[in-house]
C-alpha cells in the first residue's frame, strides 16, 4: 500500500501530537490529584449506591440544569455527544492510512451508524444554540454598569469561545467524514444502500460527486487529520490550563457530583456544616485542647477541604448563581461565580508555596512568596462600579488581600446559588467557613453584629429586651396559652410545642402572625403549649455570621430545654426557627418532629378542622395588634429562603391560599425555587445595607407589580424586610392600600364568618430591627 504525502504528514502530525496531549493530560490529572490533596479531609463516601445513582440521575437526567430549558437541552445533547462521538475520533486515525476504514462489528451496524449521525447532527445544533445563546446573553446586551447583569459578566470570554469553536469544528468534520464515506462506498461498493448506513448525512453526498476514489480518499485523510488535530489541540490546552472550568468540569463534574454532601441527591442547604478540625467534627468542650495553630473556619485557602478544592476547579462560569444571585442584583459586590473563580485561581497560584516546605520557601520568586502571604479576605481598595476589582484574580492590580470583605458579608445564606448550580458548588458552606475564621480568629466583623452577639449571649435574643416579654403577645386573647412547666408537666400532655421565636414575641408585626396561628390552633382543636421565658433564640443568625461558639451556646440550651419537657412535635411560623430546629438541632441530639405553620394549618384545612368560608369583602381592612386577621381578592406569595429552597416548602402555603374562597394567588416572576431574597438571611437582617440598592426594595417592587393587595410571607425575617420596603413605597403614595400579611392571617380572617374586624389602629411601622448597643 502506498502513501501519499498528505498521508505522511497526517501521521507524523497526528501520532507526535497526541502522545505530547496524553502525556499532559495525566500530568495534569496528577497534579489535580496533589492538589486536592492540598485540602484538609472530609468524608463524602458514604452511601455509595445512592451516590453513584445520584450521578447518573444528574448526568443522564441533566436534572440540576432544568431551570434553563433550553440550554438544559442544548447541553445534553452537546455532552452526550462528547462520549458516544469518542468513536469517530478512534475511527479518524485508521483513516489516516486506510481512507475505507470502519471500527470492527459496530463500524458497519446500521443502529451504531445512526446513533453517531444523530449526535453529531444534535452536538451541532446544540452547540450552535449555545452560542447563541451566549451571544445573546453577552454583557454587551445586558443592562447594568459594563452589562453586569449578565450572567457570563467576569468569565473568561477567549475560554469559552475556544471549547466552543472546538464543539463546533469536531462536529462539522464528522459530518464531513461521514458525507465523504458516503461518497466513496456509492463509487467502490453502488450496491451498497445509502439510506441504510447514512440515514442522516447520506443526502449530502452529492456534493463530492464527480471527484475521483482518490480524491475522495485524500479528503477522507484531510478532514481526520483536522479532526484529530483539534482534538488534541484542546486536549494540550486544557492541561497546560488547570483553571479552565468552562473545559474541565467535563471530567471534574462527576466525582464534584458523586461526593456531593447529600448522596441522595438534596442540594447542600438547610443545615451548616458544623466545624471540622483535619476532618474531625469540633468538640466544644474541649475546646482548649485545640493546637494553637487549629484553624476554625477557613482563613487560607488550604483550610477548605479537598471538597472545597474540587468545588472551585469544577466551576464552569455558567453564571446561573450569579444571575440569581439577591447581592449581585443589587449591585453589590458578591458574585458567588466571581468568588469561586477567584478562589480557584488563588488556590492554583498558590499551591507551589503550600507544597513548599520553610527552607523551600526561602528560594522562591518574590512574586510566590506574595501570593503564599496574602491573606484571604480583607480591604482591596475595590471600586464599587467595577465589582471585578474586589477579586484579586480579576482586579488587573495588586491588591492587599484576595476577596474584599465587603463581599463576604454581602452573602444572604439565601442559597440561590447552590439551588442554581448544575455542578454541585456548595458556594453557601464555603461563605460561613470563611466567615467563622473572620469572626472566631480576626473578630473582623461587621460594627453591628457586635451588637448583636452582645445581645444574644446576655439577653438570649437580638433585640436585647427581657425574657418575660416573651409572653407579651398572648394577651387578651380569648383562651389561655398554656406554658410549659406551669401549666402543663410535659409537652406529652399537648399535641404541639408551639416554638413562638424571638421575632413573634418581641416585633409587633410578627406578633400578629403568633397570634393568628395561637387562634386557629385552638379554633381547630389543636392543644399546644409554649415555653414561655423558657425560651431563647435558636442561633440561626449567630451561626450564619459565623459566631459557632453563640450558636453552640445558646442551641444547647434550647436541646436541653426541649429534650427536659418531652418535645417531640413542634410548629414554628419563623423559617429560620424551622430549619434550625429541624435540620441543625439533630447534629446535638435534638431529633424532633418539626413542621412550619403552613404546614400545619393546610393539613387542618384538608382535614375540615379548619373550614374557609369568609369572602375578602366580608371582611375588609387591614389588621390590626389585637385582631391580626386581614384578606383582600387578590394576593402575592413570597418564598421564604429558609423555607422554600431550604427545606422545600413551597406547596402548602399556596394551597392554603388557594383554599380561601374569593382569593386569587398572582405568582411573582421569581417565585418557588426562583425565588428572589427578602435580604434578611445570613445575619444581613441585622446589618446596615450601605451598598448598592436595597434587596427588600427590589422585591416589594416586584411584588406591587403583581397589583396584588396583600403580600404574603410566611416568616417574620420577611415581614420585617418587605414591611419596610413597603412603608417606604407608600411614602411616595404607591401601594397605600397593600398590607404584607401572613398566610395564617388570611385563613383566619376567612374563617372568622360574621366577626368585624375592629376599626383599623393607626400603627407606626417597626423601624427596621437593630441591636441594641
Amino acid at each position: 500500500m502506498d502513501l501519499s504525502p498528505l498521508q505522511f504528514v497526517a501521521i507524523a502530525l497526528c501520532f507526535t501530537i497526541p502522545l505530547i496531549g496524553w502525556a499532559l493530560l495525566f500530568r495534569q490529572v496528577a497534579r489535580f490529584w496533589k492538589h486536592f490533596q492540598l485540602g484538609q479531609p472530609a468524608v463524602r463516601t458514604d452511601n455509595p449506591t445512592a451516590r453513584s445513582l445520584t450521578l447518573v440521575k444528574e448526568f443522564l437526567g441533566h436534572t440540576r440544569m432544568k431551570r434553563l430549558p433550553l440550554v438544559s437541552i442544548a447541553h445534553w445533547f452537546t455532552a452526550i455527544s462528547f462520549l458516544v462521538l469518542f468513536a469517530t475520533l478512534v475511527n479518524a486515525f485508521f483513516q489516516l492510512i486506510w481512507p475505507d476504514f470502519r471500527l470492527p462489528i459496530i463500524g458497519h451496524f446500521p443502529p451504531f451508524e445512526w446513533l453517531v449521525e444523530l449526535f453529531a447532527w444534535a452536538g451541532l445544533i446544540g452547540i450552535i444554540a449555545l452560542i447563541v445563546v451566549r451571544q445573546r446573553k453577552h454583557p454587551r446586551n445586558s443592562a447594568g454598569v459594563e452589562g453586569r447583569r449578565s450572567r457570563f459578566f467576569g468569565s473568561v470570554w477567549w475560554q469559552a469561545y475556544y471549547v466552543e469553536f472546538t464543539i463546533l469544528a469536531v462536529t462539522i468534520c464528522i459530518l464531513l467524514l461521514r458525507t465523504l464515506e458516503a461518497a466513496h462506498i456509492t463509487l467502490v461498493e453502488p450496491e451498497t444502500s445509502i439510506g441504510l448506513h447514512f440515514p442522516l448525512t447520506g443526502w449530502l453526498a452529492d456534493i463530492w460527486s464527480g471527484l475521483s476514489v482518490g480524491t475522495v480518499e485524500q479528503l477522507i485523510v484531510l478532514v481526520a487529520m483536522i479532526k484529530i488535530l483539534i482534538s488534541f489541540a484542546w486536549m494540550i490546552t486544557i492541561s497546560v490550563q488547570p483553571t479552565m472550568g468552562v473545559a474541565w468540569h467535563r471530567f471534574l463534574a462527576f466525582p464534584n457530583i458523586w461526593f456531593k454532601r447529600n448522596a441522595d441527591g438534596r442540594t447542600a442547604l438547610g443545615a451548616l456544616e458544623p466545624i471540622r478540625i483535619k476532618g474531625e467534627e469540633l468538640n466544644f468542650e474541649e475546646i482548649e485542647d485545640l493546637d494553637e495553630d487549629a484553624a476554625l473556619g477557613v482563613g487560607k485557602v488550604e483550610d477548605f477541604t479537598w471538597k472545597g478544592l474540587l468545588d472551585f476547579s469544577t466551576c464552569t462560569e455558567c453564571g446561573r448563581c450569579q444571575s440569581q444571585c439577591p447581592a449581585w442584583n443589587t449591585d453589590k459586590p458578591l458574585s458567588p461565580k466571581l468568588l469561586i473563580m477567584s478562589l480557584r485561581e488563588h488556590a492554583q497560584a498558590k499551591a507551589p508555596y503550600i507544597r513548599a516546605t520553610e527552607e523551600q520557601r526561602e528560594s522562591l520568586s518574590d512574586g510566590l512568596k506574595a501570593i503564599g502571604e496574602l491573606p484571604l479576605i480583607g480591604q482591596t481598595g475595590y471600586d464599587i462600579d467595577h465589582p471585578l476589582t474586589a477579586y484579586a484574580p480579576f482586579s488587573g492590580q495588586q491588591t492587599p488581600a484576595v476577596i474584599d470583605e465587603d463581599v463576604l458579608w454581602s452573602c444572604t445564606t439565601c442559597g440561590a446559588c447552590v439551588e442554581q448550580c448544575p455542578v454541585d458548588i456548595e458556594h453557601v458552606d464555603h461563605i460561613v467557613d470563611m466567615r467563622r475564621y473572620q469572626t472566631l480568629i480576626e473578630s473582623a466583623f461587621p460594627s453591628e453584629l457586635g451588637g448583636l452577639f452582645k445581645n444574644l449571649e446576655n439577653k438570649g435574643n437580638p433585640w436585647g429586651m427581657g425574657q418575660r416579654a416573651r409572653l407579651d403577645w398572648a394577651k387578651d386573647l380569648p383562651f389561655p396559652v398554656k406554658i410549659l412547666g406551669q401549666d402543663v408537666e410535659s409537652a406529652d400532655d399537648v399535641d404541639y410545642l408551639f416554638w413562638v421565636g424571638c421575632a413573634g414575641a418581641y416585633e409587633d408585626r410578627a406578633k400578629k402572625t403568633t397570634r393568628a396561628v395561637a387562634e386557629l390552633l385552638d379554633a381547630a382543636g389543636v392543644s399546644f403549649a409554649i415555653l414561655g421565658d423558657g425560651e431563647t433564640c435558636t442561633g440561626d443568625s449567630a451561626r450564619r455570621a459565623g459566631n459557632e461558639f453563640l450558636y453552640q451556646m445558646l442551641a444547647q440550651q434550647n436541646v436541653e430545654v426541649l429534650n427536659e419537657v418531652g418535645a417531640t412535635k413542634i410548629v414554628v411560623t419563623c423559617a429560620h426557627c424551622f430549619n434550625t430546629i429541624k435540620n441543625e438541632y439533630p447534629q446535638l441530639g435534638g431529633q424532633y418532629e418539626v413542621v412550619h405553620h403552613t404546614q400545619l394549618l393546610n393539613r387542618l384545612v384538608r382535614e375540615k378542622r379548619l373550614v374557609p368560608v369568609a369572602r375578602p369583602d366580608e371582611v375588609p381592612g387591614k389588621s390590626t395588634a389585637k385582631n391580626p386577621a386581614s384578606t383582600a381578592p387578590v394576593v402575592t406569595y413570597h418564598d421564604p429562603c429558609y423555607l422554600g429552597r431550604h427545606n422545600k416548602v413551597y406547596a402548602p402555603p399556596r394551597e392554603l391560599i388557594g383554599a380561601l374562597p374569593g382569593v386569587e394567588l398572582k405568582e411573582m416572576e421569581r417565585s418557588g425555587e426562583k425565588s428572589f431574597c427578602c435580604g434578611a438571611g445570613g445575619a444581613r437582617m441585622w446589618m446596615e445595607e450601605k451598598l448598592g440598592t436595597r434587596v427588600n426594595m427590589n422585591r416589594t417592587e416586584e411584588a406591587l407589580a403583581t397589583g396584588a393587595d396583600r403580600i404574603a410571607i410566611g416568616c417574620p425575617f420577611c415581614r420585617v424586610m418587605i414591611s419596610d420596603g413597603l412603608t417606604a413605597k407608600q411614602a411616595d403614595g404607591i401601594g397605600e392600600d397593600v398590607e404584607v400579611v401572613d398566610v395564617a392571617q388570611m385563613l383566619l380572617a376567612a374563617v372568622r364568618r360574621g366577626q368585624e374586624p375592629e376599626a383599623v389602629e393607626e400603627e407606626a411601622p417597626e423601624p427596621e430591627p437593630a441591636p441594641a448597643g
